[in-house]
């Protein structure tokens, strides 16, 4: 049985939080805390395996608590938030400060149908506790020092060490995460130059109203522009297009340029929207450009199947995260298995094979 700390100033959303962890035979709640301070003090004395902790509370708050807990009691968490704008701007800094995943309430801060949310936040609790904590902490402290801000950004490309495998035509760069995520994204983007010669496509899963937080965030950090994809919008060399949540997102041909198109229409795939593998089956059919896919981090096995139509057209090239610095080693682990996986990297080591392939 995993140990579950549950901390919310709500005494009617702990009940209900704690009833939901209970209610599998995996999971016991050990406590509950009122309060970031209260989140703290019953951290230390517990050793709780697993923390949820709500964003917005009194005296400290869930994002302040979070940075105390990362930095004296390092245990996974998995952070409650709203879909309000602040909300989740909130949730985004706190996947930075090392918050495993987080489950948005579908009603804001007093959720009386927390029940439709169930089944996902016993699912992101377990998975959460399982987390290797030092990844948490340890696994993304090593930051490029190059291009840490787009004003410097003039083009300089030192990634040139091993020119093996480089790929010969235009380039479109695909990449896939989900758990843990947002940190891997914000190691990769930060890490690679603004003057980047193709268009990058991003599916991180996420609902809606979290995806421009993120973009966002990492535009303000990356010397490429990241922005969320926009139906249509024509795809630009050294930008980021991060799908929105709740579209699955295509990349097509239009004449000579390559475009967005997002669907809300379809279903979840993989339990997904967006999902990977729409994604990556999209770009399997665009002819003149070759691809550079990345799958890091997360639940699932989302992303493998999209690989495997990749690489029966045209050249690809695939990079995956290594189970040393992932969160969750599931997507990645899936990729590999597919045996058409190029290189497996450490996240700090996937900028630079990126570059390599790019030549």
């Amino acid at each position: 049985m995993k140990k579950v700390l549950v901390v919310d100033d709500s005494a009617f959303m702990r009940k209900l939080i704690s009833e939901f962890i209970t209610s599998t035979n995996q999971l016991e709640v050990i406590g509950i805390a009122r309060n970031g301070e209260d989140a703290i003090a019953k951290i230390k004395k517990l050793r709780p395996d697993v923390v949820t902790l709500d964003v917005e509370m009194p005296k400290m708050n869930g994002i302040d608590a979070l940075r105390k807990i990362m930095e004296e009691c390092p245990v996974p968490v998995v952070m409650l938030s709203s879909t309000t704008k602040e909300g989740a701007e909130e949730t985004v800094t706190a996947m930075e400060l090392g918050a495993v995943d987080f489950i948005s309430k579908p009603s804001g801060t007093i959720s009386l149908d927390l029940h439709k949310i169930q089944d996902e936040m016993v699912e992101k609790v377990m998975a959460a506790s399982n987390v290797n904590v030092t990844k948490l902490t340890s696994a993304y402290r090593k930051k490029s020092a190059f291009l840490p801000s787009k004003i410097q950004d003039v083009g300089k490309e030192p990634f040139h060490s091993d020119r093996a495998g480089v790929l010969k035509s235009a380039k479109l760069i695909l990449m896939g995460t989900s758990t843990g995520g947002p940190r891997a994204l914000q190691s990769v983007l930060t890490s690679l130059p603004g003057k980047l010669d193709a268009p990058i496509v991003v599916v991180q899963h996420m609902p809606p109203g979290f995806t421009r937080s993120l973009a966002d965030r990492l535009n303000g950090q990356s010397a490429l522009d990241v922005k969320e994809a926009e139906d249509g919008e024509i795809l630009l060399n050294g930008t980021a297009y991060i799908a929105p949540g709740g579209f699955h997102t295509r990349v097509i041909e239009m004449g000579t340029h390559l475009s967005i198109q997002l669907s809300k229409d379809e279903a979840p795939r993989n339990g997904h929207r967006p999902s990977v593998d729409t994604l990556f089956e999209s770009a399997s059919l665009i002819r003149n450009y070759s691809k550079i896919a990345v799958i890091m981090t997360g639940m699932g096995s989302d992303g493998s199947q999209g690989l495997i139509k990749m690489k029966e057209h045209g050249e690809v090239r695939a990079i995956a995260e290594s189970k040393e610095t992932c969160i969750v080693f599931g997507m990645p682990k899936s990729a590999i298995a597919t045996n058409l996986v190029d290189k497996v990297e450490h996240i700090g080591d996937i900028p630079r094979s990126i570059m390599t392939y790019m030549g």
